[in-house]
């Protein structure tokens, strides 16, 4: 057995956040135990100077890449899907919720098929396929952002049916628009089944939200996009789950979906609550250029992507590139690798404690975190 000595977990601001720990390894460098260190104290092993260990990042708002858009997805995609999931892995993320934008039924059918395939090719380093992301059909036309209005549809008991029966264990997350009529009938549908419902794509006013909220609506899907902002006299979903407490916001930190400042101040009053996801479309891992996203032409440029009449349309920027991104606009490591490892898994009703998602992990399935005060750059490695 050995040991790591003066290690910092990652933590949401306000929590302690500059504890030192030591960890205890057994001879196949399996994590035995995580212990508090004193301050001050020097103990025999390696040591890491303040280094962050972590586990792997989980990306919740996944739509594809490497060309493949997951609603669009054949069997003769799988090659290409497993090699996504490969550069996934190697970009440090551990699992993603692959997203469905609003599109036909029988594509979105399809595409889960694919998806069953692919887990069952799954290795132990390869980026792992959870539960799929929803991100329609039920939303507000008016907030439509890149989906086509011609797929959208009003919330009711029998349109979950024709969209999710049979494969409700397939799904992990659906967003929709709370204002819609049905929605309330969808949403208690959905948490009975255990799957976790999100705000998005939305016209909601804070009294909505509240009552969304309430009724166990649990995410914000990409805050402050496709929905009212923060007002002075309209709180909207964002100041509403920020006084609500326990509400995850999905932050997209690519530096065009998000002003920065904007970024580090929603870190700042709700640290944590906030999540990082990609929202990563098919160009990502590839070159900047012009590409076809079902039917229509998207611009990839500088880790952003946008319709040709600028609508946004997603980004491709890594997730860990994104929490590099909100660690140098904050000064705030820790809370921005919290929100890239941890958050997500919150959001996926685990335990919220570090130690647990770290204890029997492989250290070489697990990150290291350095700061360079100097450049004021956060970088990440294998633990091992």
């Amino acid at each position: 057995m050995r040991r790591i000595t003066h290690v910092r977990l990652p933590e949401p601001l306000g929590n302690c956040e500059g504890n030192l720990w030591w960890v205890l390894l057994d001879e196949q460098d399996i994590v035995l135990s995580i212990h508090p260190m004193e301050r001050g104290s020097s103990m025999a092993g390696a040591h890491w100077g303040g280094d962050w260990l972590s586990p792997m990042g989980i990306d919740l708002q996944m739509n594809g890449g490497l060309g493949l858009a997951f609603p669009e997805l054949t069997d003769q995609d799988l090659p290409i899907l497993l090699d996504l999931l490969d550069k996934l892995w190697l970009d440090g993320v551990e699992a993603i919720c692959p997203t469905f934008i609003s599109g036909e039924l029988a594509a979105f059918h399809l595409g889960l098929d694919v998806l069953r395939k692919a887990r069952k090719l799954n290795s132990s380093n390869r980026c792992k396929l959870l539960g799929a992301h929803l991100e329609g059909p039920f939303l507000a036309q008016e907030r439509c952002g890149a989906h086509s209005r011609e797929f959208l549809s009003s919330p009711s008991l029998s349109a979950l049916h024709q969209l999710i029966g049979g494969r409700e264990d397939e799904i992990d997350l659906v967003t929709l628009a709370p204002e819609l009529d049905g929605s309330l009938e969808v949403i208690t549908r959905l948490k009975n089944l255990g799957v976790i419902v999100c705000l998005g794509h939305s016209s909601a006013n804070e009294k909505i939200c509240r009552f969304a909220f309430d009724q166990g609506v649990s995410m914000l899907t990409h805050g402050f996009n496709a929905m009212p902002g923060l007002g002075h006299r309209a709180p909207g979903p964002i100041g509403e789950a920020i006084n609500h407490g326990g509400i995850a916001i999905g932050l997209i930190a690519d530096g065009a979906h998000i002003h920065p400042s904007i970024a580090v101040l929603l870190q700042r009053v709700a640290s944590k609550q906030v999540v990082l996801v990609s929202d990563a479309i098919a160009p990502y891992g590839l070159q900047d250029g012009n590409y076809t996203w079902d039917k229509r032409s998207i611009i990839s440029e500088k880790g952003c992507c946008r319709l040709e009449n600028g609508t946004l349309a997603g980004s491709t920027v890594p997730l860990l590139k994104a929490c590099q991104n909100l660690a140098r606009w904050s000064g705030e490591a820790s809370s921005a690798i919290w929100s890239a490892t941890i958050a997500p898994r919150l959001v996926l009703a685990k335990t919220d404690k570090s130690n647990d998602y770290l204890i029997g992990q492989p250290l070489k399935h697990l990150l290291r975190w350095t700061m360079n005060v100097e450049q004021d750059e956060l970088s990440w490695q294998r633990a091992a």
